[in-house]
């Protein structure tokens, strides 16, 4: 897209959603949630539904892989 990658703001990528999209991202484990826009293309692992950054997961208490759901928002 173009932006700045910033692996501590809150972003993510997503291998089908049309770029940019505001998501919002439940954490299943703690229930936490954030919005935050998906402006890359990914994952590139077999299994994965979106990364997220840095900051992102650190927003959600994610320490690696979890399970969260994803809703587009636009």
């Amino acid at each position: 897209m173009g932006t700045r990658f910033d692996p501590h703001g809150l972003s993510a990528a997503h291998r089908t959603l049309p770029l940019p999209t505001r998501v919002r991202v439940t954490n299943l484990g703690n229930r936490r949630s954030i919005i935050l826009v998906v402006n890359d293309r990914g994952p590139f692992i077999d299994g994965r539904l979106i990364d997220l950054s840095r900051g992102a997961a650190k927003a959600l208490r994610l320490n690696g892989l979890g399970r969260v759901e994803v809703e587009a928002l636009d």
